[in-house]
Parts: structure tokens; C-alpha cells; sequence
């Protein structure tokens, strides 16, 4: 039976203490919200969480915002986290599943297989009155080995032969209306619309009301509607591999944990000269 990469308030509820659990704080923001996920999490997070921050645990190289760091480089992170082998890794953010998503398939890309996220986020672990606290975290250095899984990831060159081959399904988890091109990008300097044979799943259609995930029959039914076969090849993509990984999130509940993510995403797609680009819908 495959793991559903999602865990229940309640469980973790039922497991802070638990000796090979360790808890992630995700947040993040668009960039001009004035929101401040550090700041945050001094003042609220769920007890013993450490903060991750996505944008600095990132491949400081690239022009690309929070692209993969190295291996390297998130293996020294993540050890100063207190992250380690062994670990059960419960990643939550504080908007509900879209963060929390992008860390999870970061700890995959990087080997750790045991990580999951928490359903609904920090904002339904608080209205249950779960406990919370204040402060900066306080980890003990623990030994992470990184095993990076190239089959997870896609480059913007593998993009492109796709285009040639069809031998994945893309699915682009991006608003309707950027995907259309109708309405514009929140970043600069890109183009509108989507890449050619893709398909538009947006955010929204893959979580209930309350933030969190469908569930596994519901999340059939929108993969279903928007042309997808689960059983093929799938690589995810949206603004900058945020949402996107909310997409693989989706899929490992329904038993397929090894969609592909499009690091880069439209961020660089649609900044590029050299990038067919298709508007209006599907």
C-alpha cells in the first residue's frame, strides 16, 4: 500500500513527542505580500518546528528565485536543522498545502523518502486549538545524507524534448487566467500563456474549503476532467515550482509519488526568447 504523503492534525497531535519526528515550518510568500514568514514563526509555530526558508536553502547560482540548491548545500542546511537520516520530516506552512508541498518534494528530490506534510497547515492546526509557541528554534545538529533524484526533477532542456517526444503529460497549476495569457504574470518581464500540450490544473481545484486536500477519489475526478492520465508520465509546472509540487503532492496520494516538477517553471519558460509560448485555454 503506498503512503499517503499527507498526515492529519490529529496525528500529529498524537505524535509531537515522538522521538524520530521532526517538525518544518514552510512559509513562504509571493513576493510584495507584506507578510513575514521568519517573523512569523517567532511569534507562532507549532511546538519544536524549525523554519525552513525556501528562498535561502536554494541554488544561490541561478537568476531563478528558490530553485534546487546543491545536494551539498542542503545537506548543510538541513544538518544545522536538526534534520537528519531517520527522521520523519512533517512539513506544515501557514497558508494551508502550497509551501509545505515545495519543502516535501525538496526533501524527496534530495533522498529522504520519509517526509509528509501536514493537511491544512498551521491554520487548522490552530483552529482545533493545537498548542503553538513563541521563540527562535533551538536544533541539535543531526548527520543528513543527500541522494539527489534526478527522475523527480526537470530542467528547462528536458521541457523542450518533451515537446518533441509527448512522453510526459504536463499539467500547469497556475491561475486560468495566466494560464490562458488573459491575465498577466505577477513577475516582470514574462510573457503570457502556457507551454504547448499542457494542461491547466489550478491550486484551488485540488484542496476543499477548509485548505485542505481532496481526497484520493475527489483528486481522481479533477486529474480526470482535465485530460490526465495518472497511470502515464507527468511533469508539473507553475509560476516558480511552488504549486507545482502541490501537483506531485496530489498525485503520491493517489499512489503515483514520482511526478516530476519543473524547477524553474514558467519563471523561466516565459522569461526565455527561444520558448514556444500558446494562449488561450487548453
Amino acid at each position: 500500500m503506498i503512503q499517503d504523503p499527507l498526515v492529519s492534525t490529529h496525528w500529529l497531535r498524537d505524535h509531537l513527542d515522538a522521538p524520530d519526528v521532526r517538525i518544518v515550518d514552510a512559509s513562504w510568500f509571493m513576493p510584495g505580500t507584506p507578510r513575514d514568514p521568519q517573523a512569523e514563526f517567532l511569534l507562532n509555530h507549532i511546538p519544536g518546528a524549525v523554519f525552513f526558508d525556501i528562498d535561502e536553502i536554494s541554488d544561490e547560482t541561478s537568476s531563478l528565485p528558490h530553485m534546487l540548491p546543491s545536494p551539498i548545500k542542503f545537506a548543510s542546511r538541513v544538518r544545522k536543522l536538526g534534520l537528519g537520516d531517520g527522521s520523519r520530516i512533517v512539513v506544515y506552512d501557514s497558508l494551508g498545502i502550497l509551501p509545505a508541498a515545495r519543502v516535501w518534494w525538496t526533501f524527496r528530490a534530495m533522498g529522504h523518502e520519509d517526509t509528509v506534510v501536514l493537511d491544512g497547515g498551521l491554520p487548522k492546526w490552530i483552529s482545533e486549538g493545537h498548542p503553538v509557541e513563541d521563540g527562535p528554534a533551538m536544533p541539535q545538529e543531526r548527520h543528513f545524507t543527500s541522494r539527489y533524484q534526478a527522475d523527480i526533477v526537470r530542467s528547462v532542456e528536458q521541457m523542450k524534448r518533451n515537446l518533441e517526444t509527448g512522453r510526459e503529460q504536463v499539467i500547469d497549476a497556475r491561475p486560468a487566467g495566466r494560464f490562458t495569457g488573459e491575465t498577466p504574470e505577477p513577475r516582470a518581464g514574462l510573457r503570457g500563456g502556457h507551454i504547448p500540450g499542457s494542461r491547466n490544473i489550478p491550486l484551488g481545484d485540488m484542496l476543499a474549503p477548509d485548505g485542505t486536500m481532496l481526497t484520493p477519489d475527489k483528486l481522481a475526478a479533477v486529474f480526470a476532467t482535465a485530460g490526465i492520465d495518472i497511470g502515464k508520465p507527468i511533469a508539473a509546472t507553475c509560476g516558480s515550482g511552488i504549486t507545482a509540487s502541490v501537483v506531485a503532492l496530489a498525485l503520491a496520494r493517489l499512489g503515483h509519488p514520482r511526478a516530476a516538477v519543473y524547477d524553474g517553471s514558467w519563471t523561466e519558460w516565459g522569461g526565455l526568447a527561444d520558448t514556444p509560448v500558446v494562449t488561450g485555454p487548453a
